[in-house]
């Protein structure tokens, strides 16, 4: 008979961002094609976003172990002999398989530089970003550029893979990957150490929401002026 071990491998901080994420991603791109009087909350998500990605970026090096950046880093030579079918699925689909990984990676980025080319954009009408004072009107109009006319479309197209590689994982392989991310735990053939997810670690989630949070808030005074 095959052992099975139920191992928690998503922490709850890391849950809460993942859904959280995704409800502020989805929020911002309904806001922008509103417009009009949409376009304050829009605002206000997208400085939910600056914090949310700032805590992630923390929690990259700090937060459980399969969160952890280090625990999916792959090389390239690991990344291919996956595409090919010849990695180690008991190692590479534990947390974030490299294909995961690079999926992971590139939206976080195109995040980033989303939220950093809002800051620094203005529309001319209803919107300038806290950072534009600070740049040269050529910047702010790059920033702008890229924000309605680039950005946008990469986020569009890295969520769209996102949902088909759920797709193709429930219909062709069979593999529920949306259940360990609701309930943190996994069901393994071989076992693996857990992530940590005690009160301790929740804890220090909770200072580095409340930093990002304070960095956040921050960023939004700095179009008046204002600052700690």
């Amino acid at each position: 008979m095959t052992q099975h071990h139920v191992i928690r491998i998503w922490d709850l901080p890391t849950r809460l961002f993942h859904w959280t994420l995704a409800a502020a991603t989805i929020a911002l791109v309904a806001t922008a094609k509103l417009g009009g009087n949409a376009m304050l909350w829009h605002e206000r998500l997208g400085y939910l976003m600056l914090a949310l990605l700032v805590f992630r970026l923390a929690w990259g090096l700090v937060g459980g172990r399969w969160s952890r950046f280090a625990s999916f880093l792959y090389s390239p030579a690991r990344l291919l002999r996956y595409v090919r079918g010849g990695g180690q699925p008991h190692v590479d689909d534990v947390g974030h398989s490299p294909l995961g990984a690079l999926s992971v990676f590139a939206l976080l980025i195109v995040l980033v530089l989303q939220v950093a080319s809002g800051l620094a954009s203005d529309d001319e009408i209803a919107f300038t970003g806290p950072l534009a004072r600070f740049l040269s009107g050529e910047w702010v109009g790059r920033a702008t550029w890229y924000h309605a006319d680039v950005g946008q479309y990469l986020i569009y197209g890295l969520v769209g893979l996102h949902l088909l590689a759920i797709a193709f994982y429930a219909l062709v392989r069979r593999r529920r990957i949306l259940r360990p991310m609701i309930t943190g735990d996994k069901v393994l053939a071989e076992p693996v150490p857990a992530s940590r997810d005690d009160g301790r670690m929740r804890a220090l989630a909770l200072v580095l929401v409340a930093l990002a949070a304070l960095l956040a808030w921050w960023v939004s005074r700095l179009d008046a002026g204002g600052g700690f």
